[in-house]
């Protein structure tokens, strides 16, 4: 879609026009499959490296269009947020050293980027969701202002509603509200391409359906968002609500989501998912047509089917059905694997390709009659349960017996992956090099994921939510950068930190989220008690909505007392007649410097952090002492 001129859909007559164009798309390569159109071999595999853009305090810098103008470099791509970038690797024979010169030519790419970025104080990280992202980050003036990004957001808005409630539950639980497709920016991942001719494509996507699990499993790096511990492979819950189109109703109806990973074996060819595709999913976006398909296959020219093309990438599916020229000038098609994240390192990804790949090449050797004895269900399910617990999960495998992932991974795919590898001549140092990292990241256990939860666990206590994403993501770089396979990295610290100072944080980062909140119809008594169990000195008051109505503190309440002795024993007082009406508030988007001065310019102790008239959070100075503890750990280390 990148190299397509697309824009909004704006008329039924529009719509009508691409809708024709598409299904004659479908026929089109119908047509090229039943007269064999299609490139062979040799086979070619290639991929797509996703980029999170970073300032010098480790958070989401929106420098792309800046980057991309200073490269000059058709490689280099935009991506829908403006602090992540793509770059496109040139597409390899699947034989020899294939796998060490794709490695070679991303260690390039990224050698180039960072010569670049050095322009511009950013540097590059490769992280399945970024630590230090913010939900302020996701605002639409950081959009990537190209036509095909603004026809996105408001074809998504536009079916679904401009605003939507997201929820993932994992060892911490998040509930946010959100108001565009920016939060599909939080991830960004490793794409791996796969070519297959069309007589095996059936056979191939299938085998990719059921290996999304277990390569997930040993994958996973995307357990963290908004400083929440949610599931090991968050993008995937995260990517399927971001794009999810559905609406809900009074009665029960199946309705598959855009992020799907699929309903059922694969039984025909390619062209059952795109019709598939077509038949659940409305037609999103648009571009201009010149020629008439029919008339190029007449002509004997090679269409580039665009109008399935665009249509193809508005559908989210895991493992993605492909249509494509190669330089010949012949068509092939391929599957594209987007279930892998971006990082830990390009060690590690190229060990997860590698793994993917040999794999693909040799399972149905092990399996030839896979489906008959495996249910989909459990490939689907497989997938989800990989993405909530990683490398801590059973599976129901092939011929309905449950196995731990880790033995499945170790006992039995590992060997069928070396044997593909094999087969296509790859050169030995490289098998026994990538392999031998899925190995030994199975048996320590130690995936990207299980890094940073035990780092977060590790530095938990009296820190700030702001300081561990920190730590995470400079520790990150840091090994990234020295190429150390993540199975062998130390646990992240705050010793590990450089370049930070609080001074760059936002409220939002900082500020106490879970809040004891009383309404205004309680009494004082149950107001007080409150405070005295949770050891807390203030109490905001909300309505039904969740919206600020007040905020009661000690010193309400013992002026209340003491009138209550003194006065009117037998008052029935509730919270609405003494709390303070009209605290002072501070929106999650300030700075921890305006917090602090505006503490000292109203004189008070505590923020309520409100947006949109809602209750978020909470501020205190207990907050800051904890901000300030952290600086005179700093300053040793900045010294």
């Amino acid at each position: 879609m990148g190299s397509l001129n697309v824009f909004e859909i704006t008329s039924r007559k529009q719509l009508n026009e691409f809708t024709r164009r598409l299904l004659k798309d479908i026929h089109a390569l119908e047509r090229m499959i039943e007269e064999d159109w299609f490139n062979h071999s040799p086979i070619h595999i290639g991929a797509e490296q996703e980029f999170c853009i970073i300032d010098q305090h480790f958070k989401p810098a929106p420098q792309s269009l800046q980057l991309l103008n200073e490269l000059k470099n058709g490689d280099f791509t935009t991506e829908l947020a403006l602090f992540n970038i793509e770059n496109n690797l040139p597409p390899l024979a699947f034989k020899g050293d294939c796998l060490s010169q794709m490695e070679s030519n991303l260690n390039e790419r990224m050698q180039k980027l960072r010569s670049v970025g050095d322009h511009f104080n950013v540097d590059f990280v490769l992280a399945g969701i970024l630590p230090t992202i913010r939900k302020s980050d996701l605002e639409m003036e950081n959009l990537t202002p190209i036509d095909r990004y603004r026809a996105l957001s408001k074809a998504i808005s536009k079916v679904r509603g401009k605003t939507y409630e997201m929820k993932i539950i994992g060892l911490d639980e998040l509930n946010i509200k959100i108001e565009s497709a920016m939060l599909e920016s939080c991830n960004t991942s490793f794409q791996v391409h796969y070519q297959v001719s069309p007589k095996d494509f059936v056979k191939k996507y299938n085998i990719a359906q059921v290996l999304a699990g277990p390569v997930l499993a040993v994958s996973c790096n995307s357990p963290i968002l908004f400083g929440k511990r949610l599931w090991s492979e968050t993008r995937i819950a995260l990517f399927q609500q971001s794009i999810d189109t559905r609406v809900t109703g009074e009665h029960i109806r199946d309705r598959c989501p855009r992020v799907m990973f699929g309903t059922s074996w694969l039984k025909d060819s390619i062209v059952e998912l795109y019709k598939e595709d077509i038949a659940r999913f409305r037609v999103m976006m648009m571009t201009d047509f010149s020629n008439d398909v029919m008339e190029l296959l007449d002509q004997g020219k090679t269409p580039q089917l665009k109008a399935l093309s665009i249509h193809n990438s508005t559908v989210y599916r895991w493992n993605r059905p492909c249509y494509g020229i190669s330089p010949n000038g012949k068509p092939h098609l391929r599957i594209e694997n987007r279930i892998l994240p971006s990082g830990p390192t390009v060690i590690d990804q190229m060990a997860n390709a590698a793994f993917w790949f040999g794999l693909m090449s040799a399972f149905d050797q092990e399996y030839p009659d896979f489906t008959r004895q495996f249910d989909f269900d459990n490939a689907k399910d497989n997938f989800f349960s990989a993405a909530r617990d990683g490398l801590n999960t059973d599976f129901t495998w092939i011929g309905g017996h449950k196995i731990a992932v880790r033995k499945l991974i170790t006992k039995e795919l590992l060997p069928i992956a070396e044997k593909g590898l094999r087969e296509h001549d790859i050169n030995e140092k490289d098998i026994t090099r990538y392999l031998d990292i899925i190995k030994k990241r199975v048996e320590t256990g130690q995936t990207g994921t299980q890094w940073m939860i035990n780092s977060h666990a590790k530095m938990i206590k009296g820190t700030t939510r702001e300081e561990i994403a920190v730590a995470l993501t400079s520790c990150m770089l840091s090994n990234q950068k020295k190429g150390i396979p993540v199975h062998e990295w130390g646990l992240a610290s705050l010793e590990s930190i450089k370049g930070w100072f609080p001074h760059t944080m936002l409220v939002e980062e900082f500020m106490t989220t879970d809040v004891f909140t009383a309404q205004q119809n309680d009494i004082p008594e149950l107001v007080t008690d409150i405070m005295n169990w949770q050891k807390v000195k203030h109490i905001p008051i909300e309505d039904d909505k969740g919206q600020l109505k007040g905020i009661v503190d000690y010193g309400i309440l013992l002026k209340y007392y003491s009138k209550k002795m003194n006065v009117n024993p037998g008052e029935n007082v509730v919270i609405r007649e003494i709390m303070n009406k009209n605290p002072i508030t501070i929106p999650p988007e300030a700075t921890v410097s305006d917090a602090l001065s505006l503490m000292k310019s109203e004189d008070v102790d505590c923020l309520p952090v409100v947006k949109n008239k809602k209750l978020v959070g909470i501020i205190s100075e207990g907050d800051f002492l904890k901000i300030a503890s952290s600086l005179m750990n700093m300053i040793p280390l900045n010294d």
